[in-house]
């Protein structure tokens, strides 16, 4: 059996590998450029093709009459996609005659769309999990094929997730693909008024709200935390980001909402008067320490 890959990112390496593993022939990848301006922490689809000896091309629109052909000269029997980040157009949905198949981050049809792990962790879900399903012009909406779950606890970050559910998308396409080489692919209905969408974010949207609840302002943290841009507030002219933090829920803390200094431990108070423990903040780019903190709280009081 042969596959043409659109792929991209740690669930596009490891799925590929599951594929050559089942044996599956992979005449070409399609992939992307990395972007610059983005902080590159995953593994390359394209490093792997070249150690793999695969052909690999990364063209800016995947909807071209030339990527067309050259996804049909590949005469793939499936088409898949492992996190790639554009949508395929209709045409070439009709390629593979075995069908063309979709691994998405999420337990569909919950989280459909864009960045289905920092979303189900900026609302608090205890569970995640990894679905592969049929494609079809509207986004995340064909049959499911397989899923697996995978727990979210609650200190979890959305990087930590991710790697759960990178292993989750392995476990889940090495399972199914037997089946679906023998003809018998599994279909369940992705009922979507069962479900949710969600467009991508900005790090623009990973500003906070003090007057909001701690667990609310946690959970943003945990859902936007390093590698990702990070949770931020403002000290004047100065962009101050989370990097790491934990939900005190312990105390109370007769403070207003903001970020304060007590007993040598940075601390962010929330509108609930809980707070979270702040142990890495970072302000321009540095590292900050409670005495910095301390000393642009008393520059700027009343900045936040």
């Amino acid at each position: 059996m042969r596959a043409v890959v659109f792929a991209y990112h740690n669930v596009g390496v490891r799925c590929i590998l599951v594929l050559l593993a089942r044996g599956i022939e992979i005449p070409l990848v399609v992939t992307h450029e990395d972007n610059p301006s983005e902080t590159i922490w995953f593994e390359s689809v394209a490093d792997l093709c070249r150690e793999k000896n695969i052909p690999f091309i990364t063209p800016a629109n995947a909807s071209s009459a030339l990527l067309q052909k050259q996804v049909e000269s590949a005469r793939p029997d499936f088409l898949f996609s492992f996190y790639y980040r554009n949508m395929l157009p209709a045409a070439m949905l009709q390629v593979a005659p075995r069908g063309a198949f979709n691994l998405h981050g999420s337990l569909l049809p919950k989280y459909r769309g864009r960045v289905p792990v920092n979303w189900a962790v900026l609302h608090g879900e205890t569970e995640t999990g990894a679905t592969l399903h049929e494609m079809t012009v509207k986004p995340d909406a064909g049959d499911i094929i397989a899923q697996t779950s995978v727990p979210i606890l609650p200190d979890d970050t959305a990087y930590l997730v991710f790697g759960k559910l990178t292993v989750a998308a392995e476990q889940t396409l090495w399972r199914v693909l037997p089946e679906m080489l023998a003809g018998r692919t599994p279909r369940m209905p992705n009922d979507l008024s069962k479900g949710s969408y969600f467009g991508g974010r900005k790090p623009e949207d990973g500003r906070i709200d003090w007057s909001r609840p701690a667990q609310e302002v946690y959970n943003l943290h945990r859902a936007v935390a390093p590698p990702y841009p990070g949770a931020w507030t403002v000290i004047g002219n100065h962009r101050l980001v989370l990097g790491k933090a934990r939900l005190d829920i312990g105390k109370t803390r007769d403070l207003p909402p903001g970020l304060a200094v007590v007993d040598n431990c940075m601390l962010g108070v929330c509108g609930d008067r809980y707070a979270l423990r702040i142990s890495e903040l970072q302000v321009d780019g540095t590292v900050v320490t409670p005495a910095g903190l301390r000393s642009l709280l008393a520059g700027s009081r009343n900045a936040l």
